[in-house]
């Protein structure tokens, strides 16, 4: 396997790495970067475990080689929280007990930001649709629905 050089933008820091062609960029994340948070579920983008976003857009890091990263911006749950401060999400997450083993809660965060990127303002049926992707083992759900809106009107009202 032929090594590829990655200059790439990662929770806004400049990195560059190198990675073999079949390296998927959770694997670069994980073992390269040392960004253990987004974690790996099935490794067949069938849970969401490991969803980032990659210049604003979530994405399975499972499904997407390192190799495709060069000049991308990648958003991971270590870059969600700014300087100390929780993102809304993440608290309404803590507020609401809307998780447990924390295995899928790295993914399901990215996607609830990319979700209420394009729509602050979505519906419960609009956030489980939304959230689909992303299987949870253990909380059924109800709770990361209701924090998910709770961190949508407070994101709202932060705006006004």
């Amino acid at each position: 396997m032929s090594k590829h050089f990655v200059s790439a933008i990662v929770n806004g820091d400049e990195v560059e790495f190198r990675c073999d062609s079949g390296e998927t960029l959770l694997d670069v994340l994980r073992t390269k970067l040392y960004l253990t948070g987004t974690k790996n579920g099935c490794g067949t983008g069938d849970c969401g475990a490991c969803t980032v976003l990659m210049n604003g857009r979530a994405i399975n890091s499972c499904l997407v080689l390192g190799a495709e990263c060069s000049d991308m911006s990648i958003e991971t749950i270590e870059g969600m929280a700014v300087g100390g401060e929780l993102h809304p999400l993440q608290q309404k997450f803590l507020d609401h007990a809307a998780l447990q083993c924390g295995v899928c809660t790295p993914g399901i965060l990215n996607m609830a930001k990319a979700l209420l990127k394009e729509n602050s303002n979505p519906s419960e049926t609009e956030v489980r649709f939304g959230l689909a992707g992303n299987l949870c083992r253990c909380t059924g759900y109800d709770k990361i629905v209701r924090a998910v809106m709770d961190a949508a009107a407070e994101m709202r009202a932060r705006r006004t």
